[in-house]
């Protein structure tokens, strides 16, 4: 079970990550140089209740100055006598628009706009970022498919080995008259109560595994996907319970039809 609760994190994490690198990707929209203050702020109003857009920013000459000299102490504009650096936009956009065809479309809807003098991202990036991300998302989806069967497979094949161990306590109730609905029930029983203690013991160590992650990377807790993360556990727990009371069931039911001489 806590085999199957980390490959369903991976999986959860590595969408997580995949949306955050295309959501990194920005688009700059640069304006025109008599474009004012007020013009911008207006442009960047009404480009900001698009459905394409996550989060916009208006960067005025003055404020790209002060940032580039953040990054690049060493330069200095005295020498220019003026700013050379262009006003700008800055615009991030939600994961299903960061696509050619979508991006194509946004570029051309923005640079229809009379102040915008060029738009900017870049679009080898996007290709190569688009690219790896279908490959490896279809390698981690074979992976994780041949691993959960495998770990459903030794779960099914631990409980059959278990009730193999009752199987004459089994039988002896079936010759003594009792009803193989009566026999089943407390098997049943005890089954989906394992199989919910051993789902709960898996999800307190995944969450102990989670925190350990994240004290070591911090970056990771901005990553966290709390209804993801949630719909795993309730899927662990039911599972877990589902896979015990059907292995169990299915093994009473086969050893109440064996004869008494199969079952040495």
């Amino acid at each position: 079970m806590i085999l199957l609760g980390v490959l369903g994190l991976f999986m959860i994490n590595a969408r997580n990550l995949s949306r955050y690198f295309k959501e990194s990707i920005e688009l700059q929209v640069f304006l025109r140089e008599s474009v004012k203050d007020q013009q911008a702020n207006l442009l960047k109003d009404s480009l900001a209740v698009m459905p394409f857009v996550k989060q916009i920013e208006y960067v005025s000459k003055d404020m790209a100055a002060e940032r580039f000299k953040k990054e690049n102490p060493e330069e200095n504009f005295a020498v220019l006598g003026y700013n050379p650096l262009d006003a700008s936009i800055d615009i991030t956009l939600y994961e299903r628009y960061v696509h050619p065809d979508s991006l194509k479309m946004i570029e051309d809807h923005i640079k229809n706009r009379v102040a915008v003098r060029e738009l900017n991202y870049p679009k080898a990036l996007v290709t190569q970022v688009l690219d790896k991300v279908q490959k490896i998302g279809m390698v981690l989806l074979v992976i994780s498919i041949v691993m959960a069967i495998v770990v459903l497979f030794l779960i099914d094949n631990t409980i059959r080995l278990a009730m193999y161990s009752n199987r004459f306590l089994i039988k002896t109730m079936q010759m003594v008259g009792a009803t193989r609905w009566f026999i089943a029930k407390p098997f049943d029983m005890r089954s989906i109560i394992n199989g919910a203690i051993s789902a709960i013991l898996a999800i307190a160590t995944l969450i102990a595994l989670m925190y350990m992650a994240e004290s070591a990377l911090p970056e990771l807790k901005g990553m966290r996907d709390y209804v993801m993360t949630s719909l795993l556990f309730l899927g662990l727990i039911a599972i877990g319970i589902v896979i015990s009371l059907l292995s169990t069931h299915r093994a009473v039911m086969k050893y109440l039809k064996l004869k008494l001489d199969d079952l040495y």
